[in-house]
């Protein structure tokens, strides 16, 4: 691996490295993708369809299809609540979001956009359509998500997530897939599609306050008292992502002293430094992509970062750097199976094939002194995992090795399936200050 390592990685990109724009979106526009080659197909994969509008993968061909076979199922499986729309700050979202509302607008579809037309993470997706489906067997939401996560400059991506609030199931998403290129292969005639003028003032699209209502739940997911009490010094940088205009009314919401360290959006990612294999990345797990970061890591007891849609985080430790998050994740099941009264202590935690065996040796512990009772097996895929945690059996599901799902403090249910990064940026900094030690856990040490 050492052998493949770029030597641009951990360097600052250089101009030549940027993306052309323009000429991006151009391609998105102008060029139509041919079903009948196999890389210009609609492909959904464990995080939705993904592509570059350069080689004919993700282009608004692509999005109007989509959007139409998203329109169809939400039909044939009588979902008939809202649809929350989001997007992320990569060059493509903007205008797949054009392509996807007017497609939602034209099939009438109750659709949720951000009041300010602004950037919306993953998981803020996610809590409100939990939000809106909590106690309800009715009038059920779903959502989009335009992002292609941490990929690089040049990628779009479009990710269905389901009522229960995470990626859809892959019977679901095989089934948009396919009709999907169905649409493709008969020229988009089975679109229905309005001007984006329109679209942006049909009766059937509504502004929502995301921001607000996101924030304001958070201390109910994560003890944001303790984080204030402490005066924790705190690093964040958003990557120049979905995040970025949701860590200032955070900092001033919950009076807590953290600073951003970078809140520029800027399309080509030209703040970045480069990725092992010297490509633009926001990859928040990566050291190389982490490096600006990582350098001014003395100036704060923690700093942390989050990727594109925020729905992953990475945490730089002074005497660490980047933390491992296996061990952070082990570390925070300890933590929150201690700390959280209100959960039932026959749970169990999810598990996937992914994580680390540092978990099994944690919950063995665990279950020694009772707090919970299990490892729930572990599965093949993110998307095949034990779904149990609407009777609260699972209070903490990790689902690769950076990302994890959580129950809110008071134990109901806060997202199945969605990973949440600022809630596991936050999440760190309360467990460190409420047990007044860094939250790291070696592999050799006993707790692990």
């Amino acid at each position: 691996m050492a052998e493949s390592i770029s030597p641009l990685a951990g360097m600052p990109v250089t101009a030549a490295m940027l993306v052309n724009v323009p000429r991006l979106v151009t391609s998105y526009f102008a060029r139509a993708p041919d079903p009948s080659i196999a890389s210009q197909r609609v492909s959904f994969g464990t995080s939705g369809h993904r592509g570059s509008a350069f080689m004919l993968s993700f282009n608004e061909g692509h999005i109007l299809a989509i959007s139409q076979a998203v329109c169809l199922y939400r039909k044939k499986a009588e979902i008939d609540g809202p649809l929350f729309l989001g997007m992320d700050t990569h060059a493509l979202s903007e205008s797949a979001f054009v392509s996807t509302l007017e497609v939602l607008a034209a099939n009438g579809v109750e659709t949720i956009i951000d009041e300010h037309g602004g950037y919306t993470p993953t998981p803020v997706i996610s809590h409100a359509i939990l939000t809106n489906n909590r106690n309800r067997k009715t009038g059920l939401a779903d959502g989009i998500v335009i992002s292609p996560s941490h990929n690089p400059p040049d990628e779009g991506g479009f990710k269905y997530n389901a009522t229960n609030g995470g990626p859809a199931d892959i019977d679901v998403t095989g089934w948009i897939e396919r009709t999907a290129n169905e649409i493709l292969v008969k020229n988009l005639i089975d679109v229905r599609r309005i001007p984006y003028e329109r679209a942006r003032k049909a009766p059937c699209v509504h502004p929502h306050d995301y921001i607000s209502l996101y924030v304001n739940d958070l201390k109910n997911v994560v003890d944001m008292d303790a984080i204030r009490s402490a005066n924790v010094r705190i690093g964040i940088d958003p990557l120049g992502g979905a995040a970025v205009h949701y860590w200032e009314p955070i900092i001033e919401r919950y009076k807590i002293a953290a600073s951003v360290v970078n809140d520029a959006v800027d399309p080509t990612f030209r703040f970045m430094t480069a990725d092992w294999d010297g490509k633009i990345r926001m990859d928040c797990s990566s050291p190389y992509a982490m490096a600006r970061l990582i350098a001014v890591r003395d100036k704060f007891d923690i700093a942390f970062a989050n990727d594109t849609d925020a729905d992953r985080h990475g945490i730089v430790c002074p005497s660490k750097e980047l933390m491992n998050p296996n061990e952070y994740l082990a570390a925070a099941i300890s933590y929150l199976c201690g700390n959280r009264p209100g959960w039932r202590h026959d749970s169990g935690i999810g598990k996937t094939v992914v994580s680390s065996g540092m978990i099994d040796r944690v919950v063995a512990n665990l279950c020694g002194i009772g707090q919970v009772r299990r490892v729930m097996p572990a599965q093949n895929t993110n998307k095949q995992k034990t779904l149990i945690l609407g009777d609260h059996q699972r209070p903490f599901g990790p689902t690769t090795q950076i990302n994890s799902d959580e129950v809110r403090r008071d134990a109901i249910l806060k997202k199945f399936e969605a990973r949440d990064g600022v809630c596991h940026g936050c999440g760190h900094f309360s467990a460190q200050r409420r047990i007044n030690a860094p939250l790291i856990l070696s592999p050799t040490s006993e707790a692990a």
